[in-house]
């Protein structure tokens, strides 16, 4: 995946573009696979980098939604079900199964969460994962040693996704560029062109090069995400605003807090979420809130009601109480949400995807989740095609594969996320075998990632790297900051930078970073 390739492609176009994106997050990725895979010419800009705002801020799960079962939104959930059980099939490398336990302090909770995860088990259908069962109090402690077993009578166990978000994102955009789709990140959309009052076109703002150029189009999509409002404004300057942000936050604790395999599922916390505790690249992550706020931005901050909800809840469930100092990273992110009533409940909002066509043709697509963002994606193409008079093509992506897809088995673990790209990357070290270094003793990562994030994956900072291209940024912010320079110094050799610019970016990014350490 090459920026100034994709920059071409963008710029060079004799001829409008079937469908432009704005936004290079999960929802727009999706998209551009989409339409690329129908045989559709794609643009897609992203005013920052692929996944730096929500889409690489989950709580790392590919999930139907326990909530929404109790909720009974049984068609979100279904939907969600036979999403997760293609986005296994279709990136192996980056999605698993993995197992969660409902710890059971009352005699009825056995049976009552047992019926409800069989119902669960029964709308995944043949793309289910594993069944769930009752687990005794024994059974339970086995499969979680840490859990709280003061009261604990016993639990039950069933099966969801993980998978690592920002890494999809990339791989999305991989995909994307492969099947022929311009794809840039740092171009932001700043005008709207229209003829007869119709949408067809936008102005791009190229943050590396500081130029301005025009990208004509049948068809523009805004999935934007938070910032889906502010897109409608520059069409409508008195559209209505139609998002409810909602703030989520999580925290990361070392291994030791649960040294299994298994995740703890807590169905019903004090303000009425689900608490997970899950396994991650050897860490913990603990949340998450849902907190209203008035105002969106590419940087949330966890607020300190946040971080006290999260850890206090951590402590009641967990046999050793986490403190303050045993956060390793605690980072925020925000859902869109479509407004229903005053939009103030936002725990009350559906969580499902909802598309608006603007008068002038703009088509905004915002809401879902991670988990069905290729149904997401099907659905606004199949809106696209009409509005655009675009050929009727039917959509491709159910089964196919997504960049990095393989069987194999990939044995060094910090390289299992690349998939079929490990070997690529092994051999960067080949060829210098000072690549093959760690970046730090207690972060995975090691100098070939970075070398290849440069020159495959459009990393362009710092930040890029350490945030989203390797997680190190949320598993130890601290630990983060101090390979800073290192990287800044991988990177600038790559992209050809100045002393200059490795200085600026170590700045940056340790700027940044702090906001992380709880």
């Amino acid at each position: 995946m090459n920026r100034t390739t994709s920059l071409d492609r963008a710029q060079s176009a004799d001829k409008p573009f079937d469908v432009v994106i704005i936004g290079g997050g999960a929802s727009g990725l999706g998209a551009a696979v989409d339409a690329a895979s129908r045989g559709h010419s794609v643009a897609l800009f992203e005013q920052a980098d692929f996944a730096k705002g929500t889409s690489s801020r989950s709580t790392k799960l590919v999930h139907g939604g326990v909530r929404y079962l109790q909720q009974g939104n049984v068609s979100l959930v279904l939907e969600a079900l036979r999403e997760r059980g293609r986005l296994s099939q279709n990136a192996p490398h980056l999605v698993h199964s993995q197992a969660f336990v409902i710890p059971n302090y009352s005699w009825w909770e056995g049976p009552f969460y047992g019926i409800g995860m069989k119902v669960y088990d029964q709308l995944a259908g043949k793309l289910g994962l594993a069944p769930s069962h009752h687990l005794s109090r024994e059974e339970t402690i086995k499969e979680i040693p840490t859990v709280e077993q003061e009261n604990l009578v016993g639990g039950v166990i069933y099966h969801d996704g993980q998978f690592d978000d920002s890494r999809l994102a990339v791989n999305l955009a991989q995909t994307a560029e492969g099947l022929g789709a311009a794809v840039l990140n740092y171009c932001r959309c700043v005008g709207l062109v229209k003829e007869n009052g119709v949408v067809a076109g936008v102005e791009i703002h190229d943050l590396e090069s500081d130029k301005l150029f025009t990208v004509r189009a049948k068809t523009v999509i805004n999935a934007t995400g938070v910032f889906a409002d502010d897109m409608r404004k520059m069409d409508e300057p008195k559209a209505k605003d139609i998002i409810a942000v909602s703030q989520g936050i999580h925290i990361v604790l070392p291994k030791r807090f649960l040294p299994g395999s298994s995740a703890i599922m807590i169905p019903k916390t004090a303000d009425g979420r689900v608490l997970f505790a899950v396994p991650w690249h050897d860490h913990v992550v603990v949340g998450t809130t849902d907190t209203p706020l008035p105002t969106h931005s590419l940087e949330p901050r966890a607020l300190p009601e946040e971080r006290d909800f999260v850890l206090t809840h951590a402590c009641k469930y967990l046999a050793e109480d986490p403190t303050p100092n045993d956060v390793l990273s605690i980072f925020a992110g925000l859902r869109p949400l479509v407004k229903a009533g005053d939009g103030t409940d936002t725990a009350a909002l559906s969580r499902d995807h909802s598309i608006i066509v603007s008068g002038s043709g703009l088509i905004t697509l915002t809401g879902g989740k991670w988990t069905t963002y290729r149904k997401m994606a099907e659905d606004v193409i199949d809106q696209a095609q009409t509005l655009g008079g675009l050929e009727d093509r039917r959509c491709e992506t159910e089964d196919m594969h997504i960049h990095g897809w393989t069987r194999a088995e990939v044995k060094q673990a910090n390289l299992a996320l690349y998939g079929c790209d490990a070997l690529k990357i092994q051999a960067l070290e080949k060829e210098d075998p000072k690549l093959a270094e760690g970046l730090h003793p207690e972060l995975p990562y090691q100098k070939s990632e970075v070398v290849w994030h440069a020159r495959e994956e459009m990393a362009r900072t710092v930040e890029d790297v350490l945030a989203r291209r390797t997680r190190a940024l949320l598993l130890n912010a601290k630990a983060s900051i101090e390979i800073a320079p290192v990287v800044a110094k991988l990177l600038a050799r790559e992209l050809k930078r100045d002393a200059a610019w490795e200085a600026e970016q170590v700045e940056a990014y340790s700027r940044l970073a702090r906001g992380y350490i709880f």
